[in-house]
């Protein structure tokens, strides 16, 4: 399957999923960690494994809103010298393998502003990123971005928390594009779910007023949760258990690929099994 306009890979996704009654698969991995060549071999597998969109994390120092699991993975992929252009070029192997799966780089604020927001925006369309996600920057303080957004095709992620009132999420939801991501936690990723029922509720209301798709991150780290929440949701975000994986293989390189591919599997299994 191949997309003729690059722009529209995530709309054609969720709109695809929508119509065959599935929720989409995200995962979340780290460009450069353990290093370069595997984390390149592990994006080239990770469709094949069931994912349909998936996220590119880009190494930064000073990850706030990560917990330790993921801290640990920027580390590493800093230690081995990734920085945004390495990203970029990662991103332009795999579609030379892929032109079909959409690509979202996660990150802060401070790698993108250091190479140039337009610079940026410019090279990551030409290597074929549909979207991103920047943590750290609210929506008071992107004008940057905005500016030049017209001149280019990729979608900006917007988050939304428990804590989001409805005259902040009408304001985020006037300048999301692509979907939405919903932060099931007020804490940093990897933590806990939030009490599911509760969760349900919260996820109804902000279907309400979106237009896009909206899914759920932050906490769902094994594919029971993923299940659960696959029920109502228009995707699930999996990235701290992906991350721990290759942690706990960290050591026994030849096996990294082939546990995450594994583990992604059972997520993607599960997410299936949800409205059976």
């Amino acid at each position: 399957m191949a997309y003729s306009n690059y722009n529209c890979r995530i709309e054609k996704t969720f709109r695809d999923l929508k119509s065959a009654n599935k929720p989409a698969l995200i995962t979340f991995i780290t460009a450069g960690d353990p290093n370069f060549n595997y984390s390149k071999q592990v994006l080239l597998n990770l469709p094949k494994a069931g994912a349909d969109l998936i996220e590119i994390g880009v190494p930064f120092s000073d990850p706030m809103a990560d917990g330790p699991i993921i801290q640990k993975s920027y580390r590493r992929a800093l230690k081995n010298g990734v920085n945004l252009d390495e990203v970029l070029s990662l991103v332009k192997i795999f579609r030379k393998k892929n032109n079909y799966t959409p690509i979202v780089l996660m990150g802060y604020y401070n790698p993108f502003f250091q190479k140039g927001i337009k610079s940026f925006l410019k090279e990551a369309e030409k290597v074929g990123v549909d979207g991103v996600l920047i943590v750290d920057l609210p929506p008071e303080n992107d004008d940057e971005i905005r500016k030049h957004l017209s001149d280019y095709k990729l979608k900006v992620i917007r988050l939304a928390s428990p804590t989001t009132d409805r005259q902040r999420l009408t304001k985020i939801l006037k300048i999301s594009s692509g979907f939405l991501y919903y932060v099931s936690i007020t804490g940093i990723t990897g933590s806990g779910l939030s009490k599911f029922n509760t969760l349900k509720n919260a996820y109804n209301k902000l279907k309400r007023y979106s237009k896009i798709p909206i899914v759920v991150g932050f906490g769902i780290n094994t594919p029971e949760k993923a299940k659960i929440v696959s029920k109502y949701a228009d995707g699930v975000v999996v990235g701290s258990a992906i991350i721990n994986e290759l942690d706990k293989t960290i050591d026994k390189k030849s096996n990294i690929n082939n546990n995450v591919i594994r583990l992604v599997k059972k997520f993607s299994e599960a997410i299936k099994e949800a409205r059976k």
